[in-house]
């Protein structure tokens, strides 16, 4: 061998996955409708469908497209006013979260609320121990 190049091994390393691929595996992964949100989604659209369908014709009739036409900007703008940059933005953030199902944010709450016991029942012993402590060390 003439040359020492054929002997060494080529290391590849793989790009580490971002959390936002991440997040989309999960949620492909966990893409099963449960039973109880089949029935709200039908639920949701026998009650909203129909009054879409009847928002839509009155939409396009012409004295609604006139209408509309003369206050589009003077409600855009007075929008932009009323509602800040930092509201608007954080609505649009608020719509690409992934929230987690029902069995999930119950196990999550039940922990906090478990782990604020424990936290709060810890600090009130230590505070009466410490006032025990400290009235008979000061006060005689």
């Amino acid at each position: 061998m003439a040359t020492g190049q054929s002997d060494k091994k080529v290391r590849r390393v793989k790009n580490p996955e971002t959390f936002r691929e991440k997040a989309l595996k999960a949620s492909e992964a966990e893409q099963k409708p449960s039973k109880s949100s089949h029935v709200s989604n039908k639920l949701i659209s026998w009650i909203f469908v129909p009054i879409k369908k009847v928002l839509l014709i009155i939409a396009h009739t012409k004295p609604v497209q006139i209408i509309w036409k003369i206050i589009r900007k003077p409600v855009r703008f007075i929008g932009l006013i009323v509602l800040p940059r930092y509201i608007r933005n954080s609505w649009i953030e608020l719509k690409q979260v992934t929230w987690p199902d029902w069995k999930t944010s119950r196990k999550l709450t039940s922990a906090v609320i478990i782990f604020a016991l424990i936290f709060g029942i810890t600090v009130a012993i230590v505070d009466f121990l410490l006032d025990k402590l400290f009235k008979n060390v000061l006060l005689k």
